[in-house]
């Protein structure tokens, strides 16, 4: 009878150790068919991923090319604002020249006038209107929106004598600085007042300085 019964046993665990293998078969086939699904899933996520960052790179070109052809466009259309400025004002400054400097007779007259400074290797400068006549230079610095750093560096330009660098031939005449701008503000007005600097603005329909009598000495 015990022989009998621990063959039963012995029967009922090789059936158990059968049943065993057979689960961790199942085990480690559905494993592997999971971790080969998962290899798959993240070789296709990543091929997904490179291809997004492909189309990424492609829409960033593009963006930046846009971006720049737009600036261009933009500088194109500033560009043009600012001559276009420039020659609204520039016939007034003849009628100026007379009317508050006494200049009846010019010597020269320069329109967005580009000078290369003598003695320099190369350092050039655009002037936007010059005029000259017998004992004074009339300098106008023209500006188709106003900022205080455009005021700021015509202040400068004008009493460093830097102009005189650019345009020693002057230097024994009296300087006439102009600031002109379709529109100046009451407060842009007083600042360059408070500069020194002559304001030219649009009144009724002509150019005409606004501070001439605060400003002249």
């Amino acid at each position: 009878m015990e022989n009998a019964a621990l063959e039963t046993r012995v029967k009922n665990l090789e059936n158990d150790i059968t049943d065993l293998k057979l689960v961790l078969r199942d085990f480690i086939l559905h494993t592997e068919s999971a971790f080969l699904r998962l290899e798959t899933e993240m070789r296709e996520f990543k091929d997904e991923m490179r291809d997004f960052k492909d189309e990424m790179l492609v829409w960033r070109q593009e963006v930046d090319k846009e971006r720049k052809e737009m600036n261009r466009k933009w500088g194109d259309i500033a560009n043009k604002m600012g001559t276009l400025v420039e020659d609204i004002f520039a016939p007034g400054v003849l009628d100026i020249a007379k009317k508050y400097f006494g200049c009846q007779e010019l010597e020269d007259y320069m329109v967005r006038r580009i000078r290369k400074k003598p003695g320099s290797k190369g350092e050039r400068r655009e002037f936007d209107i010059i005029a000259v006549c017998q004992d004074k230079v009339i300098l106008v610095d023209v500006k188709s929106t106003v900022r205080p750093v455009y005021i700021d560096n015509f202040e400068e330009l004008v009493k460093s004598g830097l102009f005189f660098e650019f345009f020693p031939e002057y230097k024994d005449k009296k300087l006439i600085p102009i600031f002109a701008s379709l529109y100046l503000s009451d407060e842009e007005i007083k600042d360059l007042t408070k500069r020194g600097l002559y304001a030219m603005a649009m009144s009724s329909d002509a150019v005409d300085i606004l501070n001439f009598d605060e400003v002249k000495n």
